[in-house]
């Protein structure tokens, strides 16, 4: 017996549609991760990108629990003096929703190669539009 290995040809790539409007932010990024990687596949393979398209729509409506709203930072280092930049939750939110959920699902993917080819199978928006229509995505 042998043990199956899937090769990057063989994948079959299906578009999925997550709606985050008024879900928490950990749940849309773990559903989003997944997808990305193939886990729910029978050919899923660990070194091979087996995973599917993912389009995010309404980012901006995105919850998240307790105080993180006002508690929550992110931070950013241009790699100047004085080039720290600090912003919270809520005003990522208002700025560029897309980031936040961008952030969450790159954390859950592999920090390599392979997670790279992963990540840019990801589209995030911020509305309830999105340009890919055409490839009639189904609701996840």
């Amino acid at each position: 017996m042998n043990t199956f290995s899937a090769k990057a040809a063989d994948v079959q790539r299906k578009w999925w549609v997550i709606d985050a409007a008024d879900q928490h932010l950990g749940h849309v990024a773990v559903k989003a991760a997944n997808l990305l990687r193939g886990k729910g596949k029978a050919i899923f393979t660990p070194h091979v990108d087996t995973g599917d398209f993912v389009v995010v729509i309404n980012a901006g409506k995105v919850r998240i629990g307790g105080k993180k709203e006002i508690q929550k930072t992110y931070m950013s280092f241009s790699g100047y003096v004085g080039g720290h930049k600090h912003e919270t939750f809520a005003d990522r939110l208002i700025r560029r929703p897309e980031l936040i959920i961008e952030r969450a699902v790159r954390g859950m993917i592999p920090h390599n190669r392979l997670g790279s080819s992963i990540y840019r199978k990801l589209k995030v928006y911020g509305g309830s539009e999105h340009p890919h229509s055409a490839q009639n995505p189904v609701t996840a």
